[in-house]
């Protein structure tokens, strides 16, 4: 790891865990608690100066992380352990940082992500959850997660995913790359794994409300592409709660300094 400079600003980058049901969602509000709201905060009173956090991406309300990954620029000289426990000492139970170090001046956490990874997990049995609830969703009828795989598939490749975007949806266009999607069981739980370029606003919630329906044998494998082709957001897929949806973390280019398991070997 580079050590960190004795004089001038330097580029900090943070590894960042949370459970989102306590918060309105990652980006800062006015009106009410937001994960990025605190994580500033704290960051402030270790640095003693004002930090402008900048995320790799945004979830929203309920939604949990794994590996949030954000910069700022600062003044202060810290020591990385010192980030860690000065930042965890100020930050509430539900947030903590894993991991920071320095970064090249020029790092952005959410630019120079090249992939973003998700995870979905659904209880499906006939009795509601008294552990975890706030880690999954819960689906009573039986889901064959082998269908779900097969109908998922369509999705891999770059497309325009206007059909699982959110409303209220801020990108400037729906074409993304689909690196990955997979639907596992294990035990009493399914599993649905994405990995893309990026996402858009509901996009990973909207494609498990469209698995759903394959699952529960209600509609064919083939629903998700015809979906996919048509381009429109349609009544029937219904978006899926936050509570099962984690943020695993984004992917940069090799050498940045970032741990190996943020690394990939997609260029910048």
């Amino acid at each position: 790891m580079t050590a960190a400079p004795l004089t001038g600003r330097q580029r900090i980058a943070l590894a960042v865990e949370y459970d989102g049901s306590g918060f309105l969602g990652w980006q800062r509000l006015s009106h009410g608690p937001t994960v990025e709201g605190v994580l500033e905060a704290a960051v402030a009173r270790v640095a003693n100066e004002a930090v402008d956090i900048q995320g790799c991406g945004r979830t929203d309300a309920g939604v949990h992380a794994i590996n949030q990954i954000v910069h700022f620029d600062t003044t202060a000289v810290r020591p990385m352990r010192g980030w860690i426990l000065g930042c965890n000492s100020n930050l509430p139970s539900s947030v903590v940082v894993t991991w920071a170090g320095i970064v090249p001046p020029e790092f952005h956490a959410r630019f120079w992500a090249r992939r973003r990874r998700y995870r979905y997990i659904i209880l499906n049995r006939a009795v509601r959850p008294a552990l975890g609830a706030g880690y999954l969703t819960w689906e009573r009828r039986p889901l064959d997660a082998g269908r779900m795989h097969e109908a998922a598939q369509a999705l891999i490749g770059e497309h325009d995913f206007s059909a699982f975007r959110a409303a209220a949806c801020q990108a400037r266009h729906a074409r993304r790359r689909m690196h990955e999607v997979g639907v596992r069981r294990e035990g009493d739980r399914v599993v649905v794994e994405v990995e893309a370029n990026a996402f858009l606003h509901h996009m990973v919630r909207n494609i498990v409300g469209a698995l759903l329906p394959i699952g529960r044998g209600d509609r064919d494998p083939g629903w998700v592409a015809e979906l996919l082709a048509g381009r429109t957001r349609i009544r029937e897929v219904v978006t899926a709660p936050p509570d099962g949806l984690t943020f695993l973390g984004p992917r940069y280019p090799r050498g940045l300094g970032l741990p190996g398991w943020l690394e990939c070997d997609d260029p910048l």
